[in-house]
């Protein structure tokens, strides 16, 4: 290797994971409040702490690695052209290609192990992720009941005014508010001096023992005229036993990420395993339902074949062989099924809408695996190229184009990905939209650099206006003299 690759690698190796570090925190902090209502008042100890982060780490390289790259681009061949290395370079006869060619083999590295990363890395630690937040409350089911403050754990609000025992599972003081299922049921309040969390790993089941308490429950009168006495039930009891589903513990944000979605779980064989089980599935119950609904309106039947004997010609209109109260059954029952027909046709229809929705969201996660790593090839040919025609390193002009560019990527990213997994395009153009967009960018962006143009050929839009104008002068000029 020669001095000035070395030079060059080390430069950009230095600024990149300078840049890594400092992106990598602050996503990090942003997952930290994104689900600070986990976190925050549940006495989690530093073990589970460090856990639940260790586990969302991975989620956040597809976002930190690409930004990492294009700013690192920026700075590295800003920072050589504004100290006029880069004219050293090319006045020895070394031009931008050259320079580029041992960081674009760095890039090419570090492309595969982004994919490899996100291939083995990110599926494992995402399965862990959900599977920690929906375990959490069987690792210390008392974390969800913070002290003197209302808890909201499934269809109870729980309110606690101490807590003791080696996992907090001795409850002192408990108020519990039920919520009632329906508008207008009748409202729970129970209250107890003290109680017990009972929780097992093998079992989806929190038993909330409570003991010494009392209840009261408002009884709503069916006459309304008895409603504005206020009714209620007082009971008393020993002991008492609440079973609380695990799974409304600890409810997982399912908007942006489905618990019941395992696309993001997957790697590139289990994916295309997956997906042409979910084909199989989809097109074996188009076809069973086609076949139910031929059933159904009789299209199933033989038809008539030339040796049937036969028959008299029916009329046009075949309610004229029957009388009035005949013609009425067989309309009623013509509209019943014409009814139920399209009922079944618009439910099929959502249950295959739905299932065509989980295949794009695993097709969508298939080619994301290659985007990432296709990302650092664009983003460093952008910001390479960028860096060397703004000539300005450091963090100010160079931070402002990166986060311009990566927003723009993110955003169309993300536009694709929801689209696709609609319906409105391919998964494949979903994914891949947002490259396909900046790729021409990057090219342009390398080809001005490599023949050292500026970042926009002012020439192209001035010199057709100054032409104008010339040519207007000439003719008032022309006018003058006539």
């Amino acid at each position: 290797m020669k001095i000035l690759d070395k030079y060059l690698l080390k430069t950009f190796l230095i600024t990149f994971t300078t840049v890594f570090v400092i992106l990598f925190f602050i996503f990090i902090l942003q997952t930290v409040w994104l689900f600070i209502s986990e976190l925050a008042g549940k006495d989690l100890d530093l073990i589970l702490v460090i856990k639940f982060l260790l586990f969302s780490m991975p989620r956040i390289i597809p976002l930190v690695l690409p930004l990492s790259v294009l700013l690192a681009s920026i700075m590295t061949f800003g920072n050589l052209a504004e100290n006029y290395e880069f004219a050293a370079m090319k006045s020895s006869g070394i031009s931008l290609q050259r320079a580029m060619r041992i960081l674009i083999i760095f890039i090419f590295v570090l492309s595969i192990v982004a994919f490899w990363f996100s291939n083995n890395v990110i599926p494992y630690a995402e399965y862990k992720f959900i599977n920690f937040r929906k375990n959490i409350a069987q690792a210390k089911p008392a974390m969800a009941i913070a002290e003197g403050q209302f808890n909201d754990v499934g269809f109870y609000n729980i309110k606690v005014n101490k807590k003791s025992g080696e996992n907090g599972n001795i409850l002192t003081g408990v108020t519990i508010h039920e919520k009632p299922t329906n508008m207008g049921e009748s409202k729970t309040v129970i209250k107890a001096k003290n109680g017990e969390l009972i929780s097992s790993e093998k079992s989806s089941i929190l038993k909330l023992v409570l003991n010494d308490g009392y209840y009261y429950q408002d009884v709503t009168p069916k006459k309304y005229e008895d409603r504005a006495k206020l009714p209620f039930v007082k009971g008393a009891f020993k002991k008492q036993i609440i079973n609380i589903d695990l799974s409304e513990l600890n409810k997982v944000d399912t908007e942006n990420e489905s618990v019941n979605s395992t696309s993001t779980m997957l790697n590139v064989s289990e994916l295309r395993y997956t997906l042409d089980s979910l084909n199989k599935n989809r097109e074996n119950e188009v076809v069973s339902f086609t076949e139910n609904i031929n059933q159904r309106v009789g299209l199933s039947k033989p038809l008539l074949t030339s040796n049937t004997k036969k028959k008299k010609p029916l009329p046009n209109n075949l309610l004229s062989l029957y009388d009035s109260k005949q013609k009425k059954g067989i309309l009623d029952m013509a509209s019943s099924n014409l009814t139920s027909t399209i009922y079944s046709i618009e439910s099929t229809q959502k249950e295959l809408k739905d299932k065509q929705r989980d295949i794009n969201k695993h097709l969508t996660a298939l080619y994301e695996k290659f985007v990432i790593a296709f990302a650092c090839f664009l983003m460093f040919f952008i910001g390479a190229p960028l860096g060397a025609i703004i000539r300005k390193g450091g963090l100010g002009l160079p931070i402002v184009f990166a986060v311009l560019i990566f927003i723009t990527f993110h955003f169309i990213n993300t536009f694709g990905k929801r689209l696709s997994q609609e319906g409105g395009m391919t998964p494949f153009a979903g994914a891949w939209m947002s490259s396909f967009i900046l790729s021409p960018l990057a090219i342009l962006l390398t080809y001005r650099a490599t023949n050292d143009n500026g970042l926009v050929n002012f020439d192209v839009i001035t010199t057709p206006i100054q032409q104008v104008f010339q040519k207007i002068s000439e003719r008032f000029s022309t006018a003058q003299k006539q």
